[in-house]
């Protein structure tokens, strides 16, 4: 886990403390809009919380939308507040129902997105606890490799694991990140449901900013 300063933790609650509002949302990329401010995106398997914790972390029930079907999302949605953070909902990938064309649709815009989005300041890709690692998270880890983008680790529904059990999934996840030089080598654990890590998670994105000043 990283540790933060009083200061970054304020400096995090602030960031967030916005008015965030929906700005765009593109299937393709002919539809992005213009890149302006510093865009931070959350990526994951379907079903993983992504827009819950984009909710949490904005302190907004519905701002990102949440569904209990996987794959629901399926474009790039867009998020801001104050200026100059950004927000990006990426589609979930890993549902097996979705049919081989949309999946190949979903990953080309992706990678599109992922190689030509300049102020992309880091990618979270968020884990399920319960589960850890999956294959599938292993060649999205590859990919932001090979595309040269800030990426970390990031834990969801931390509050279904026990104690000893979430400990010991933080522990083999870093253990396995020594495998990918690219990736941030700490995880943060977070939980929408009752806001453990979502302070921290804040104060991660207000260092980042702070770094690329």
């Amino acid at each position: 886990m990283q540790d933060f300063t009083r200061s970054e933790m304020e400096a995090g609650r602030r960031l967030f403390a916005a008015d965030w509002q929906f700005t765009a949302a593109a299937g393709n990329v002919a539809a992005l809009p213009p890149m302006r401010g510093v865009e931070i995106a959350f990526a994951g398997r379907s079903n993983v919380g992504k827009s819950s914790l984009i909710n949490a972390l904005t302190s907004r029930k519905a701002l990102a939308r949440t569904s209990k079907t996987p794959g629901r999302t399926q474009e790039l949605i867009f998020f801001r507040g104050g200026d100059p953070l950004v927000l990006v909902d990426m589609p979930g990938y890993g549902h097996a129902a979705a049919s081989k064309e949309k999946v190949a649709a979903w990953t080309s815009l992706i990678e599109d997105y992922l190689r030509g989005r300049a102020n992309l300041a880091r990618v979270y890709v968020l884990v399920d606890a319960r589960h850890g690692l999956k294959d599938i998270d292993a060649q999205v880890l590859k990919a932001l490799s090979g595309a040269a983008v800030s990426h970390q680790i990031v834990l969801t529904k931390a509050e279904v694991v026990k104690d000893a059990e979430l400990k010991a999934r933080i522990a083999e996840t870093e253990a396995a990140l020594t495998k990918y030089a690219a990736t941030f080598p700490t995880v943060i654990a977070t939980s929408s449901h009752d806001g453990r890590g979502v302070a921290e998670l804040r104060a991660a994105v207000a260092r980042l900013m702070a770094e690329r000043r």
